[in-house]
């Protein structure tokens, strides 16, 4: 007797056995496979016709109910909502606000006032689904995501103006006064102005001309960039140098080259003599690393026959490690001096000769990436022997070559070079060792500990013992900016701990202009300054007209970035960062995020303006201390 018992078919009924083979009969004859015919099926299973197919209908809408689509199945749709009333808020607002939306081809760019106002409307309806207000208001919901996490920069739109008719005279005195009375009304972008004024007003101007008409009346001043920086001929001559081979100068540049429409970039090495300029070694790899300083240094010491007596570096961290000390061996390493930009120009200026000269190197072949390396390498040796060779007008015609083996010098004057180079590399090792102890421990720790988390390069402390020179103030908001932009991946490509130190750089600036403008404040508050009185008296009608703290901030932050003045938007956001203040400490997040919300709504401030205006805030309502 078996332990086990027989199987039991899950389908042990006559008809239901003819059922599912007739519904089985299409889908073999699809597939190309052996099927009986239906009368044979009925004829196995002596079942009726009339019955097995009944049932077989049944089967088949039971197959329908069971086989879903991939997925999550379809969600409910949401409760009807009534967003009549955001509607006509927002239609209300529009007619009074022209040109607060504007239409563009590709997308559409809105005013300050309009995401303002949003956002207003957003905070009065805390109840309403974030989807259907973006639907009642006819804003995008990713649109509306944006504004409410900080913001991104509006896009000019790049739209082609209406042809001005070469015979029209845009200076008459009609279609000037109109330009200036509806310049007074709008609320939008100046290119959406010019739209506007072309199309709607139908006035052949162009941006420029509407321009100087606004600028005339007093109305829009235009802001000039800031001009170029003072020439550096004042700099040439200032940089001592002793003989041949007594000082090289080091650094690197991109090279690209294109291989079949396949663009590949390399980092360019040179090594140049500070006395005679002449091209010595050279070293090509992917990035400006160590292994392309020690290349390039190894390169000038096999082409001149001995190493020089001083290596001249610039300050990448990668240029300060342990292999290239080991590479140098008894060949001094002097940083170059911040701020002197006579220390790398003779390297920078082989470069430059190099990019005014060289063509641009593309070729058409199937060969790997090794194949496009071995062909610059030939073209940058070409180059910098050809270099070597030519004569020298201003050296008595005589060629780098000529002058490098030419000028032996004396015994003394290697030793006095020697001196020389030995005590300015003392001097800046005192110094640096004397800035070192004044530092702040705690700030130093914070530092490194930052430094590791961010994966920056620093082995000899240069980097993170001038940050600590600055403020714990600027250090704090410039690791987070770095941070942050790390974590989002906006760096800009290449960057190092030097770019770190720029952002505290320009965050101890931006500190002290705004420390000066505070004391300024307070002496002009003292004197009774009538300018000030104003913004007094504005202030005093802003608290009488309002009673909540939610109502107040919106108008104190928009008249913080309706003005240009420093010491007005200082006024203002002190005025913001007392009234987060007074409120109770589990507040100050969120009124904070409020005020900052606001403030990278107003597109009409530049971006670093308002990031300004941010951390300002955030230090005057949350101090450190």
């Amino acid at each position: 007797m078996s332990l086990v018992a027989p199987p039991v078919p899950g389908v042990s009924s006559p008809t239901a056995i003819a059922a599912l083979l007739l519904t089985s009969i299409p889908h073999l004859r699809d597939l190309g496979l052996t099927h009986p015919t239906a009368t044979e099926v009925l004829a196995a299973t002596h079942t009726s016709r009339s019955r097995a197919y009944a049932l077989k209908a049944r089967l088949e809408a039971l197959l329908v109910e069971l086989v879903r689509p991939v997925g999550r199945p379809p969600a409910s749709p949401p409760t009807p909502v009534d967003t009549g009333e955001v509607s006509r808020a927002v239609l209300d607002f529009v007619m009074e606000h022209p040109g607060c939306i504007h239409l563009g081809r590709t997308r559409r760019r809105y005013s300050d006032t309009f995401r303002c106002f949003i956002l207003d409307l957003i905070a009065r309806h805390p109840d309403l689904d974030l989807a259907a207000l973006a639907d009642a208001a006819r804003v995008p919901l990713g649109t509306l995501k944006d504004w409410l996490r900080g913001g991104r920069e509006a896009v000019e739109q790049t739209e082609s103006p209406l042809p001005v008719e070469p015979d029209t005279d845009p200076t008459r005195g009609p279609q000037i006064e109109t330009i200036l009375t509806a310049w007074k009304d709008w609320t939008g972008s100046f290119i959406a102005f010019c739209d506007h004024v072309q199309r709607h007003l139908r006035i052949p101007c162009g941006r420029t001309m509407i321009s100087r008409i606004l600028e005339a009346g007093g109305v829009r001043i235009r802001k000039r960039r800031p001009g170029r920086t003072p020439d550096e001929s004042a700099l040439r001559g200032q940089f001592e140098t002793f003989f041949p081979g007594a000082q090289w100068s080091a650094d690197g540049s991109p090279i690209q080259v294109t291989v079949d429409g396949e663009t590949y970039s390399f980092n360019l090495e040179l090594e140049v003599d500070t006395h005679t300029a002449a091209l010595v070694g050279m070293s090509l790899r992917d990035n400006e690393d160590e292994e392309a300083v020690v290349g390039a240094f190894r390169d000038g010491v096999t082409t001149s026959g001995e190493a020089p007596i001083a290596q001249l570096l610039d300050n990448r961290p990668s240029n300060h490690t342990n292999g290239v000390k080991e590479a140098l061996g008894d060949t001094m390493k002097i940083p170059r001096t911040l701020g002197r930009p006579q220390n790398g120009a003779h390297v920078e200026g082989a470069f430059g000769l190099f990019q005014q000269t060289a063509p641009p190197v593309e070729l058409d072949s199937s060969s790997p990436r090794e194949l496009a390396r071995q062909v610059l390498a030939l073209v940058v040796q070409i180059w910098a022997r050809t270099l070597n060779h030519r004569p020298r007008p201003d050296r008595g015609d005589r060629s780098r070559v000529e002058q490098y083996r030419g000028d032996v010098p004396t015994p003394e004057e290697v030793k006095a070079a020697h001196a020389t180079l030995a005590e300015r590399l003392r001097k800046q090792e005192t110094a640096r060792e004397t800035r070192r102890a004044r530092l702040d421990p705690q700030v130093s720790a914070l530092l490194d500990e930052a430094f590791e988390s961010l994966d920056l390069l620093d082995p000899e402390r240069h980097i993170r013992d001038g940050i600590a020179t600055y403020p714990l103030d600027a250090i704090l908001p410039a690791i987070a900016i770095y941070e942050t932009r790390a974590r989002r991946g906006t760096l800009p490509e290449g960057v190092d701990a030097r770019y770190l130190q720029g952002i505290v750089r320009r965050i101890a600036q931006e500190d002290e202009g705004v420390a000066i403008t505070d004391a300024l404040l307070l002496l002009r508050l003292r004197v009774r300054d009538a300018a000030l009185r104003d913004l007094q008296a504005t202030h005093a009608r802003i608290e009488s007209e309002t009673r909540e703290t939610l109502d107040r901030i919106p108008l104190l932050v928009d008249a913080a970035l309706a003005t240009d003045s420093l010491l007005d938007r200082h006024f203002w956001l002190s005025a913001t960062a007392d009234l987060i203040r007074d409120e109770t400490p589990n507040q100050h997040g969120s009124l904070l995020r409020k005020a900052a919300r606001r403030i990278h709504a107003t597109h009409r401030v530049p971006h670093r303006q308002r990031l300004t205006a941010a951390r300002r805030l955030a230090s005057m309502a949350i101090p450190l201390s």
